[in-house]
């Protein structure tokens, strides 16, 4: 089995050598990952100039350009042959609710989805990241899992991973995405030089969060598993739209 590793957090990330390590054990990797932090790129490709790909002295690889780059780059042109997965992950931080339309993390997984190979993004929920043993351990099991019983179409999994000991882990459970509330507002800051910045504030705390969700899940000591899909389309609102045609 032929697995390609990529994240949004670098390269030389510690959740990516601790999922390397791990998934070695069931499969060929190789890693392509960006040469820097890449956290809330989403689903961006570069197209307005080339990009490069360097083997760092570890093996991994890294391009300067964005998770979605670099596992577009490694599936269409890179790799000899398609993987039969893709990873990605371990990011250090959840990637729940809207999150998921943000992340690096997980935009690496739905390009590899959108390609036609079954992919997977992992998180492990905390900024400590005291943990990547058990995200670790986790993603061995959801590789062996699709693996035992694969599907006829790609799947796309997001799975987030409390940071807790793995023997501290209270199940596994199948969660939708959850919500959060309205991000904080930007914080405006003024420069030694007298210029003013803005950063981007804190994402809302959760607002949907009952049974059933990613937050629910994680907040219970239970690893969430949510398919994803990528079909935007609003068919609840095609009978309004096509109302608004007739007038």
């Amino acid at each position: 089995m032929r697995i390609l590793l990529s994240n949004d957090d670098g390269y030389f990330s510690p959740g990516i050598e601790y999922l390397a390590r791990a998934l070695s054990a069931v499969a060929d990797i190789t890693v392509v990952a960006p040469e820097r932090d890449r956290s809330g790129a989403s689903n961006s490709l570069t197209l307005d100039r080339p990009l490069s790909l360097k083997q760092s002295a570890n093996g991994f690889y890294y391009v300067n350009g964005t998770p979605t780059d670099c596992v577009h780059l490694a599936v269409t042109g890179m790799l000899d042959e398609v993987p039969d997965m893709v990873v990605s992950g371990i990011n250090n931080g959840a990637n729940m609710g809207d999150d998921t339309i943000y992340s690096g993390t997980v935009a690496a997984a739905t390009e590899g989805f959108l390609l036609g190979v079954p992919s997977v993004a992992v998180s492990l929920c905390s900024k400590v990241g005291a943990h990547f043993e058990t995200a670790a351990r986790v993603a061995l099991e959801v590789v062996q899992m699709i693996q035992r019983r694969p599907t006829r179409e790609p799947v796309l999994l997001n799975v987030n991973v409390p940071d807790v000991p793995y023997d501290a882990l209270l199940g596994t459970v199948v969660t939708r995405l959850g919500k959060r509330h309205k991000a904080e507002s930007v914080v405006r800051t003024v420069t030694p030089r007298h210029e003013t910045v803005y950063w981007v504030g804190a994402a809302g705390e959760a607002q949907d969060a009952g049974e059933g969700t990613d937050f629910y899940a994680v907040h219970n000591r239970q690893v969430s598993i949510t398919p994803l899909q990528i079909d935007l389309t609003h068919n609840a609102q095609l009978p309004l739209v096509r109302e608004w045609l007739k007038r």
